[in-house]
């Protein structure tokens, strides 16, 4: 079958134990492994053997207090990709970095080194941290309420927009004969003073093959899809129904247009978790045999920790405690408190139904059926304005791939839905993604002059306070 003018856009989402919260208990999973790089850059080389678009790293800068009972650390995400980008030639890789916890300079260097040394193959996850223990790793008393943190992020994103953009795409010169090595006329100091970062600028390297770093963006709370309508460039989400997710993709589709961007150039990629089997009917033998190797105790402080109810003491087979949940304040401002609430006034489970629900990708899409409904599924979603591609979970590590890849991919290919190769080398050509202009150069440059009054105040106030 020829391909259809849209592509689906896949990305192997990694969690060293899988996504499963027992996916490390397993018997065909490799805990032994998740520290061992090679295990990793053999993920690497067989998702761009099928031509996913990118690797998903999650991270987080603090410990999870359950890493008792599962496989819930990460390593570094930077340092992580570093490693697989040096044995691999085409496949993209995403990177979760938080603007509550990090220092814009240094993290534009980071993604820029990244994307020089990978040929443009970075993509840059932007969260804004929602783990309340995150702040005491950092020097800091408390977390920042929920809309500190998205209005820290947004200055957060243009000081580091400003900075990819201050070498003009033609400074580098390498000029043997004049001797001239970069055009310091097209080097921009970005002379940046706000609420919250001053930053001088330039960046000490030159603008990166993809001009910049893709900006991927997950949350779907109010100030997510706010933030996500301005930034983002690809939204990873969460949802349950196919309704839920066709209101969200028209939601932000919607409001990237009514800021003046293409909504074409926004994919909204929710997450799947598939379990597969040759008959719908081993496939959720094999869901159920991961829901029974759970911890009651690990589930419940998830839970918790999702809707701030204390569960212990309740009967696990008796109906959930509704009245436990309270929308008001910190909680019901977050996205994935929004799913749970759903699955528990959709399906009115038990306790143990509702843990078991959230076990398998703790509040993502978990499918359980032959490769051809899970295919089904996907199209399903996928050609009635719910998703453009999808984040892929596999269970476990790594079969759950495998079994995904070369069962499921191989169909979706037949029905015209995704690329037998890569037509591009960077991130942003899998993604179908411009190359943006360079905020300094023609014909931005003419908007930069007529505030060229503040740039020179802001040089006075750095002058004024020494900070040169």
């Amino acid at each position: 079958m020829p391909a259809q003018s849209r592509q689906l856009n896949l990305n192997l989402f990694i969690y060293p134990g899988g996504h499963h919260e027992a996916g490390w208990r397993y018997k065909d999973s490799a805990p032994d492994r998740v520290l061992d790089i090679a295990y990793y850059q053999e993920l690497a080389k067989k998702a761009e053997a099928s031509k996913f678009d990118a690797l998903f790293f999650a991270d987080g800068p603090a410990l999870a207090d359950n890493i008792r009972y599962a496989s819930r650390f990460r390593l570094e995400p930077l340092t992580w990709i570093s490693a697989l980008a040096a044995v691999t030639e085409r496949i993209g890789f995403i990177a979760t970095a938080s603007t509550t916890y990090n220092e814009p300079y240094n993290l534009a260097r980071l993604f820029a080194s990244v994307d020089h040394l990978s040929g443009g193959r970075a993509g840059w996850n932007i969260v804004t941290t929602g783990d309340e223990s995150a702040a005491l790793n950092f020097g800091f008393d408390r977390h920042p309420t929920h809309a500190d943190r998205y209005e820290r992020a947004g200055e957060f994103v243009d000081v580091v927009t400003k900075l990819w953009d201050s070498w003009e795409d033609d400074a580098l010169v390498s000029d043997r004969e004049s001797g001239i090595f970069a055009d310091t006329d097209k080097i921009h100091p970005i002379n940046h003073i706000g609420k919250y970062h001053r930053v001088k600028g330039p960046l000490t390297l030159p603008r990166s093959p993809q001009g910049r770093p893709v900006y991927v963006q997950a949350g779907s709370s109010e100030d997510g899809r706010s933030f996500a309508s301005r930034y983002a460039e690809a939204i990873f989400t969460a949802h349950q129904t196919l309704g839920n997710a066709q209101e969200f993709y028209a939601d932000i589709k919607a409001r990237v247009k009514s800021v003046g961007r293409n909504p074409n150039h926004v994919k909204v990629l929710p997450g799947i978790s598939p379990f597969i089997g040759s008959t719908e009917a081993e496939a959720k033998a094999l869901h159920d045999e991961f829901n029974e190797l759970t911890q009651p105790e690990y589930s419940l402080q998830q839970l918790r920790r999702i809707v701030d109810a204390d569960l212990s003491g309740y009967d696990l087979d008796g109906p959930f405690p509704r009245e436990l949940i309270r929308v008001e304040g910190e909680r019901g401002a977050s996205s994935r408190f929004h799913v749970v609430l759903d699955i528990i006034e959709r399906e009115n489970p038990t306790i143990r139904q509702l843990l078991h629900r959230l076990a398998g990708a703790r509040g993502h899409w978990v499918q359980a059926g032959t490769p051809e409904q899970i295919a089904d599924n996907i199209q399903e979603w996928f050609d009635n304005g719910a998703a453009d591609g999808f984040n892929v979970m596999p269970p476990y590590l790594q079969g759950g791939f495998d079994v995904f890849a070369e069962e499921v991919v191989p169909i979706l290919r037949r029905r015209g839905l995704f690329r037998h190769d890569y037509e591009g080398a960077t991130l942003r050509d899998h993604f179908g993604l411009p190359r943006p202009d360079n905020t300094f150069s023609q014909p931005q440059k003419a908007i930069a002059e007529l505030s060229s009054h503040r740039v020179r105040s802001a040089t006075d106030n750095w002058a004024a306070s020494g900070d040169q």
